[in-house]
């Protein structure tokens, strides 16, 4: 039986070996902790600077019996992994955030419904399950709209714009594993994120609200805090909390939210673990979203997600963004992260940088190109 709080020395098991993974491990290391990674990459990002790695699918139960019977706790790093798998691990050792969390997160449908149910805002969207109901669903929400697969679906991957009605077909036959869901269109005026911790005492701890800029569906520049009025502010803060609470989630949570051009705030997607948006925190707060991963799944007490800087975070994508890292090293006031991947392909996000600034002081948008310097336009 495991002993809340996790004392020091104690071993935490992570699904998943990626860069999630790794920066976990390393806030993990800080505070005394020593990290068992379970996946199926071999010299994998997380794995590099853990104490332990198994190398295994994620659903083989002699393989998830043993890494479960060698940790204290355990988390996961993304949302591809068996919920049937977990389970298992969960029947040995707690796991945080709970598979039922996973669930949710792993099926649109799922997530879409359960948010309403939870009284929080998404765009229209509607089930579909055969090209029959795609013409229906198109009928009611009109066009444009986006068809999406319900599972497996990152950075883009698994959905299609549809703008007119001679674009359904084509979709409906490209889009697998079916079914698939259809979202409404939104007057989008900007996306922004909130990344939350919730602490097994029901303690909640909220990082300010970022906005968030994509090229090619990826996230390529995050600025914090986000520019936007007080009151979409207040909004993504208060949707935040009522998800992580209707949850009942122990961990991290990052709520993806659309804000409309009349200000009104729209859930896009959740995502039960440290994101990519949440990155900054790093560098520019005292206490980083991984720490307060780690903190909460630990049992231990959550500080005041609080931040000391302003700050831009900018991704590092494949080719091009590995091409940027001798500049990154010698670009002064970059704080540099590279992930350990051995292969720079395409879309494959390889490391991250970050430039802070006073707080208060977030520069306009000239003024965060010029403090990118060459790597703003990478």
């Amino acid at each position: 039986m495991t002993n809340f709080p996790l004392p020091p020395n104690a071993t935490i098991g992570l699904v998943g070996g990626g860069q999630l993974g790794r920066m976990s491990a390393l806030a993990a290391a800080r505070l005394g902790y020593r990290c068992h990674i379970l996946t199926r990459e071999t010299d994998s990002p997380a794995a590099q600077v853990s104490h332990a790695v198994t190398i295994s699918d994620y659903s083989d139960p002699v393989s998830l019996r043993a890494f479960a019977n060698a940790v204290d706790v355990i988390s996961f790093e993304f949302e591809n992994v068996s919920a049937e798998g977990l389970d298992l691990l969960a029947s040995i050792r707690p796991v945080r955030p709970a598979p039922s969390v996973l669930r949710i997160s792993q099926d649109r449908v799922d997530e879409k419904t359960f948010l309403n149910g939870a009284g929080v805002p998404t765009a229209p969207w509607a089930p579909v399950t055969s090209r029959g109901e795609l013409t229906e669903a198109v009928h009611r929400l009109g066009l444009p709209a986006v068809l999406k697969t319900t599972r497996l679906g990152y950075d883009g991957k698994g959905q299609a714009m549809l703008r007119v009605p001679e674009d359904l077909d084509a979709a409906w036959e490209q889009l697998d594993p079916k079914p698939l869901v259809l979202e409404g269109f939104i007057n989008f005026a900007q996306e922004i994120s909130v990344v939350v911790a919730r602490g097994a005492d029901g303690s909640v701890s909220s990082f300010d609200t970022v906005e968030n800029r994509h090229r090619d569906h990826i996230l390529d520049v995050t600025l914090a805090p986000a520019r936007i009025s007080q009151a979409v502010d207040q909004a993504a803060q208060a949707i935040a909390r009522r998800v992580v609470e209707a949850l009942d989630l122990i961990g991290l949570l990052a709520v993806e939210m659309f804000v409309d051009s009349s200000g009104k705030v729209l859930v896009n997607e959740i995502a039960p673990r440290p994101h990519n948006s949440g990155h900054w925190t790093i560098d520019a707060c005292p206490a980083s979203q991984f720490e307060l991963h780690i903190r909460a799944i630990a049992g231990l007490p959550l500080p005041p997600a609080t931040r000391h800087s302003d700050a831009v975070m900018k991704n590092l994508i494949g080719p091009e963004g590995m091409a940027l890292w001798p500049a990154a090293l010698a670009e002064p006031g970059i704080i540099p992260h590279l992930y350990g991947k051995a292969a720079a392909l395409p879309g494959r996000k390889m490391g991250h940088v970050t430039r802070l600034f006073p707080r208060g002081a977030l520069p306009g948008e000239f003024g965060v190109d010029a403090a990118l310097g060459v790597l703003a336009k990478g």
